[in-house]
């Protein structure tokens, strides 16, 4: 089996492929290069496109992967979306929005992880308890200083 198509399974069951392709640029480099980056990634055999709000291309990067669906080159169940929640919302009535905000941007039905991107203030089990969306098939804590 090719490595790009490796898969490891998450805690609650579901699939996550290995290998992603990264979505951030700096500011200086046009959001139409992650339009462009994103739709050759996923041409390449990427199945795991790996975004954030924060990086401010979310748009241009669900573009792509709709585009990629609408050419009948992958199914949306063959992509692996990981988006982030940053840190000024992590207040559990602000989650909620951010991650509708993601989707609208995105102008996708669900992700398929949604991390907590740099969860400096999250104590442990107090924001993932609270979370059960119908449109978020896994959530973890990227990283947790205890």
């Amino acid at each position: 089996m090719d490595s790009k198509y490796q898969c490891v399974k998450l805690n609650d069951g579901h699939f996550m492929p290995v290998l992603g392709f990264g979505t951030y640029a700096p500011a200086e480099v046009p959001k139409s290069k992650a339009l462009e980056a994103t739709k050759l990634a996923i041409e390449a055999g990427f199945r795991h496109i790996d975004s954030a709000h924060l990086y401010n291309n979310e748009e241009q990067v669900g573009l792509a992967i709709r585009s990629k669906i609408a050419d009948g080159s992958v199914k949306r169940e063959d992509i692996f979306y990981t988006s982030k929640l940053w840190c000024n919302s992590h207040r559990p009535e602000l989650v909620r929005p951010a991650l509708e905000r993601s989707l609208k941007n995105l102008q996708l039905d669900y992700v398929d992880l949604y991390l907590i991107h740099f969860p400096v203030s999250v104590k442990v089990g107090s924001l993932c308890d609270q979370i059960n969306f119908t449109f978020v098939l896994s959530i973890n804590i990227v990283f947790m200083d205890i």
